[in-house]
């Protein structure tokens, strides 16, 4: 953010002029989030485009076990990254951020091999466009998202639990309904997180580095929400190879 947009401690604070900046200022800073998301997945495509043409996916598939702890690794670094990036410093945050990209293209190489590769774009192609919809939709409605947000965040936690169940169960007719399920959940959640990135832009304004922090804290979000969605349709609109 360009601290010049802002007013000087010597300089007059005209209403208009801050009702043509907060507008402005809260978009560009949403927009950073969307260019970390878009940055975080353009590094986790190409990682694991990198990991499926190389010996190292059969290395993988050799010794499950480090594959498995890279998983579980994953699901650490998230978590800790989302609920600590906001005291983390901004190079600290950003590595984070990129290495745990890095990190999800490693575990999710394997999706090369399963699908095929027509398919996987097809697919990818109706994830951005739903996505982007959604996105859209959050940021530029009226209407109070939050009390469904959290309903839908609700009902994740219930899908990662019969995931989990499914892991054990190997359930064919289980799996298409969490993946069905999944769809309307992470539509859902995509414009809530949209508007809660914008909320959150809003109430820092003027805070250069906690609006930073938060587009970082958003790009994560976001980047989870497109994920998971692309992952859930492809394996309802996937051919596999």
């Amino acid at each position: 953010m360009n601290n010049s947009r802002f007013p000087s401690q010597d300089e007059p604070l005209s209403s208009s002029r801050v009702a043509y900046d907060f507008p402005v200022l809260v978009r560009q800073s949403v927009v950073r989030a969307f260019v970390w998301m878009t940055l975080g997945l353009a590094i986790t495509g190409l990682t694991a485009l990198f990991v499926a043409d190389s010996n190292l996916l059969d290395f993988l598939f050799e010794h499950q076990g480090l594959f498995w702890g890279l998983c579980i690794g994953e699901l650490a670094l998230v978590w800790i990254l989302s609920r600590n990036i906001m005291k983390l410093s901004i190079p600290v945050a950003t590595g984070a951020f990129v290495f745990y990209s890095v990190l999800s293209g490693v575990t999710l190489s394997p999706i090369f091999i399963v699908y095929t590769g027509e398919s996987i774009a097809s697919t990818f192609f109706i994830t951005a466009a739903t996505f982007g919809a959604m996105a859209a939709f959050g940021y530029f409605t009226k209407r109070d998202l939050s009390k469904m947000g959290s309903y839908l965040y609700m009902a994740l936690i219930g899908l990662i639990i019969a995931t989990l169940v499914n892991l054990f169960l190997k359930s064919d007719t289980l799996m298409w309904i969490i993946s069905y399920v999944g769809v309307l959940i992470f539509v859902g959640i995509t414009a809530y997180d949209t508007q809660m990135i914008k909320s959150l832009v809003a109430e820092s304004i003027g805070d250069e580095e906690r609006t930073k922090k938060i587009a970082l804290l958003g790009a994560l979000h976001l980047y989870l929400d497109f994920i998971n969605l692309f992952l859930d349709l492809l394996r309802i609109l996937g051919r596999r190879n």
